[in-house]
C-alpha cells in the first residue's frame, strides 16, 4: 500500500473514531500515529476524500466521512438493498426504546449524521461510534414505525 493510501486510511480511522474539529487537531492525531504531513497536503487529502463538517450533539462542528460507496454510479444493476450494504449498514436491533445499528467500521458517524439531519419525529437522537449507532426512540413508538422512518436512509 502506498504512503498516501495509508495516510488516507489513517485519516478515515481517526475521523470515524474521534471528534476532530479542525485541521490542527487532525495533524496532531496523525503525528501521534507517526504520520507527519503539511497542512496543505492534509487539506488536499480532505478535499479528495470529500470530508465534511457536521454539528455533533453538543453543537460542536466536527469532521465526518461521506458515504462514498452509496452515491457512485454503478455499471451493472443490483438491488438497492445490496448496494446499501456496500454503503456500510449491517443491521438494526431494538431493546426497549433504544435501537442499535451495526455498520461496517468507519461508517457509523456518516449514517448517524444522515439520521440526525432527516426529520424523524420518532427518533430523539443518535450517538455514533466507529461501527455502532445508538438511536433513542420516542417512548410509545413502535419498532415498525422506526423501521419505516429509517427505510429512506438505511435498508432496514
Amino acid at each position: 500500500m502506498s504512503a498516501k493510501n495509508s495516510r488516507l486510511d489513517m485519516i478515515r480511522l481517526i475521523i470515524s473514531s474521534q471528534e476532530i474539529c479542525n485541521q490542527d487537531e487532525l495533524l496532531r492525531a496523525l503525528a501521534a500515529e507517526g504520520i507527519v504531513v503539511t497542512q496543505a497536503t492534509l487539506s488536499r487529502d480532505l478535499k479528495q476524500m470529500k470530508v465534511a463538517k457536521a454539528t455533533n450533539v453538543s453543537g460542536k462542528a466536527v469532521y465526518v466521512l461521506p458515504h462514498n460507496a452509496m452515491y457512485q454510479r454503478v455499471k451493472e444493476h443490483r438491488p438497492v438493498r445490496e448496494m446499501m450494504q456496500v454503503g456500510g449498514f449491517l443491521s438494526l436491533r431494538f431493546s426497549g426504546n433504544i435501537g442499535v445499528i451495526k455498520t461496517r467500521p468507519g461508517y457509523a458517524s456518516s449514517i448517524a449524521y444522515d439520521i440526525d439531519n432527516t426529520i424523524i419525529p420518532s427518533i430523539i437522537g443518535t450517538i455514533a461510534g466507529d461501527d455502532t449507532i445508538f438511536i433513542v426512540v420516542e417512548e410509545g413508538t413502535s419498532r415498525e414505525t422506526v423501521r419505516e422512518a429509517l427505510s429512506s436512509i438505511i435498508p432496514v
